[in-house]
């Protein structure tokens, strides 16, 4: 097994059991943070183990952070070797929000140095078109012998982009909804708007009706037309709380535009300091 960007709910079941792999169940509901791990409790795909966007995915929030700060390193990676996580393991992690946590965990183990991990493409709800495998026990596993390297080059911290506010080289891409972007709606966060200078692709964009990330050539074709002449290397990817802006570097690595990086603060963080400059959009 060598997935490293998507893995199909098929293959999924055909490797279910496997030595090396190592399935984790993400969901999460921002409005009502306990209802992911209910629902894992209710049932999850058979040997899966559950991580908690709040706990596990980020660190403690402070008073100059956003809502979900990276956690820290030796931490997270206690976390990943107690769920069985080693050098060999084939990740995959899945959500019932078409990826847009999920992929936060598929990003911080690249982070760490780990690319063997897929987000199950359609989540939750395509595992239970085209399978009727559910578990509702808690899996039992030996500790992982993960060593994890972090990668600082993969991310952007605020007093970076504000150095570079005004400045060519500085890309935000955006994956709020265009509402919340232009400022017209803000039901998290107590300031609304974008960072200036920032460009709007809901993450939305990525996904077919079905909440399934469109083929590659589309894709590469929508992102083609928010980046413009902008090199994909110089994207940095954002959103409310750096979580869903993961979902655009998962799209951007399937439409072979990989190379962007991820602003973990993003706007909750940004919105920290009212010095900082706000944009809206008509």
């Amino acid at each position: 097994m060598n997935f490293t960007t998507l893995i199909e709910a098929a293959d999924l079941a055909g490797v279910l059991g496997s030595t090396h792999l190592v399935v984790v169940d993400c969901r999460y509901d921002l409005l009502a943070p306990r209802a992911g791990a209910e629902a894992y409790k209710r049932g999850h795909i058979p040997g899966a183990f559950y991580g908690h966007l709040d706990h596990d995915l980020a660190g403690p929030t402070t008073a100059g952070s956003g809502r979900h700060p990276l956690p820290d390193v030796d931490t997270c990676v206690a976390t990943l070797r107690g769920w069985g996580i080693g050098p060999q393991s084939q990740v995959v992690v899945y959500d019932d929000s078409n990826g847009s946590i999920a992929g936060r965990l598929w990003w911080m183990l690249r982070w760490l140095g780990h690319p063997r991990v897929a987000v199950l493409n359609g989540g939750w709800k395509q595992w239970q078109a085209q399978s009727t495998l559910q578990s509702d026990l808690v899996p039992q596993r030996a500790a992982g012998s993960l060593s994890a390297q972090a990668d600082r080059k993969l991310w952007v911290a605020t007093d970076e982009v504000t150095a570079m506010i005004g400045h060519p080289e500085l890309t935000l891409i955006d994956a709020r909804a265009a509402d919340r972007f232009a400022g017209r709606s803000e039901p998290i966060d107590p300031i609304a708007g974008h960072v200036p200078g920032a460009r709007s692709h809901p993450l939305t964009l990525n996904l077919d009706t079905d909440g399934r990330f469109l083929a590659p050539e589309e894709l590469r074709k929508r992102w083609q037309r928010t980046l413009g002449a902008v090199s994909p290397a110089s994207a940095i990817a954002m959103c409310g709380s750096g979580v869903s802006a993961c979902h655009h570097l998962i799209a951007l690595e399937l439409a072979g535009l990989g190379g962007a990086r991820l602003y973990p603060g993003s706007w909750s963080e940004w919105i920290r300091d009212r010095a900082r400059p706000v944009a809206t959009s008509p």
